[in-house]
């Protein structure tokens, strides 16, 4: 847990700043998430390459790593079934807000085009929490449930956002399941998302 409070300071030192109007006009005119991302990628990528294991990981990987896309997705869909249960929104409404897998940028924009602009807030919301869950919990799901529990548990995130922590807390040997398993709910979230709307 302490290894993710740097991560939540920062969040939270960011939600005040721009509360508070201190943000140079520069950062908000001009969006530096993505080349952030694109650097962090980078510093993920220089810490694999260094990894003298790496041809050896590459090597291990075999197709069960498909069962993390799978497990995460009926997981997901067995968790949005049960708290459908409990809303007022419709069981394929909570589904395809699940559907995002973390993807929020995505599914919140299909969803709003499908049913609204309520329920693709509540889509972006939802998924955003899911990710900062993982980003603040990974420590912590690794010791309590193991290594596979916050890959399943960030969804999409896990080959850029999440990725460094999970790597930081479950090893490197976790980096490629973890993008092998974002990559197929990447691909899965348009599918499963206008599947839901449709119905």
């Amino acid at each position: 847990m302490s290894a993710s409070l740097p991560i939540l300071g920062c969040f939270l030192l960011g939600l005040m700043l721009a509360r508070f109007g201190l943000v140079p006009d520069l950062l908000l005119e001009h969006d530096p998430t993505l080349p952030a991302l694109w650097l962090l990628m980078a510093l993920v990528g220089l810490s694999l390459g260094a990894d003298r294991r790496l041809m050896e990981i590459l090597r291990s990987l075999k197709p069960r790593v498909l069962l993390l896309p799978l497990g995460t997705t009926v997981g997901t869909f067995a968790g949005c079934a049960l708290v459908s249960l409990f809303l007022v929104y419709s069981l394929a409404d909570c589904l395809a807000v699940g559907a995002g897998f973390a993807y929020y940028s995505l599914s919140s924009v299909f969803i709003t085009q499908y049913r609204g602009e309520e329920l693709g807030t509540v889509a972006l919301l939802a998924n955003i929490f899911r990710e900062l869950f993982t980003l603040v919990f990974t420590p912590a799901l690794v010791r309590l449930m193991g290594a596979p529990a916050p890959i399943m548990c960030g969804g999409a995130s896990t080959m850029d956002t999440t990725l460094p922590g999970i790597t930081r807390a479950a090893g490197t040997l976790w980096t490629f399941p973890s993008i092998v398993s974002a990559m197929v709910l990447d691909f899965s979230v348009p599918f499963w998302v206008t599947l839901f709307c449709s119905l």
